[in-house]
């Protein structure tokens, strides 16, 4: 018999656990997207749950946020990521939890960087309570906004302003917001919050356990590599994980650079009790690469 592939390993073993959800005659994102929710017939992949994984929604445009949600529970995963307010309720029909809300707290473009931009923030987050403590939803993302000519330490100050600004809301709320680090080099040009050291900066100056970093790996390996010791040496701050393939933020396979388990069990050592969500763009069927990568992570 010869050897399998690492890859065609996962692909046996993932494909096998899904097919009584959607069935193995063909494609698994095309049986998803005929059976839904109502193609639950199996008891979920057990996981070894030292890595809470869930899924970002938007990776998944082809599939229903019901049908996503369905493949997620029967592949073991705990919850949906970035989610809006009106999908905030859809991932408890299947025993999941929003794992990461949009909540109005910031976009990418229009962030806390800028004193002008807080009092919409602000308004944002207020506005988006009910929601959230209606769905149970305890975390929330925020962005850093781009330079455009302020200086980063000016928009570290100014972010600062913000996030103590909304620590009253966050505190009687019992919520979390998470600053996302993200690549400037590549895929968002002018982000403020591109590197490790600012963010830190930025959260250990508020000093509270509701703000905390978005830490994608996807994002960190482009702009500054050595990921495992700057989550060893960062792990007070990082309250969430993405993940995505270096390049091209596709499948977590052997066409890319991160070493997935090396770094999913660098996390658990931090004694981590977050999420893991992944965060690529599948260029094969879907399903069967999500499958692959949560196995792949489940160290």
């Amino acid at each position: 018999m010869s050897q399998m592939t690492r890859r065609q390993l996962l692909q046996h073993s993932s494909a096998a656990a899904l097919a009584p959800l959607l069935g193995a005659a063909t494609p698994l994102a095309a049986q998803a997207a005929v059976g839904g929710a109502s193609s639950v017939t199996a008891a979920p992949v057990p996981r070894k749950g030292r890595i809470r994984q869930s899924v970002s929604r938007w990776c998944y445009k082809g599939l229903t946020l019901d049908q996503l949600c369905a493949a997620a529970a029967q592949l073991g995963l705990q919850g949906i990521d970035l989610l809006q307010p009106e999908e905030f309720e859809v991932p408890a029909r299947y025993g999941l939890r929003c794992t990461m809300g949009y909540a109005g707290a910031g976009e990418i473009n229009r962030g806390l960087n800028r004193l002008e931009n807080h009092a919409a923030i602000e308004a944002g987050l207020r506005q988006n309570l009910p929601a959230l403590q209606h769905a149970g939803v305890t975390d929330v993302i925020t962005f850093s906004g781009l330079r455009e000519g302020l200086s980063d330490a000016e928009g570290a100050r100014n972010t600062i302003l913000g996030l103590r600004r909304l620590l009253p809301i966050l505190q009687d709320h019992g919520l979390t917001i998470h600053l996302e680090l993200l690549n400037s080099k590549r895929d968002h040009p002018g982000y403020m919050c591109d590197f490790t050291a600012w963010g830190v900066e930025v959260a250990a100056a508020v000093s509270s356990p509701h703000v905390k970093l978005l830490y994608d790996i996807y994002h960190m390996q482009i702009m500054e590599g050595d990921l495992i010791q700057t989550i060893r040496s960062n792990a007070a701050w990082i309250g969430h994980y993405h993940t995505g393939g270096v390049p091209g933020r596709h499948e977590l396979d052997d066409t890319q650079e991160v070493q997935w388990p090396a770094v999913m069990r660098a996390i658990v050592a931090t004694g981590f009790q977050g999420y893991v969500a992944h965060e690529f763009v599948p260029s094969r069927d879907p399903l069967t690469s999500l499958a692959e990568a949560v196995t792949l992570c489940d160290v």
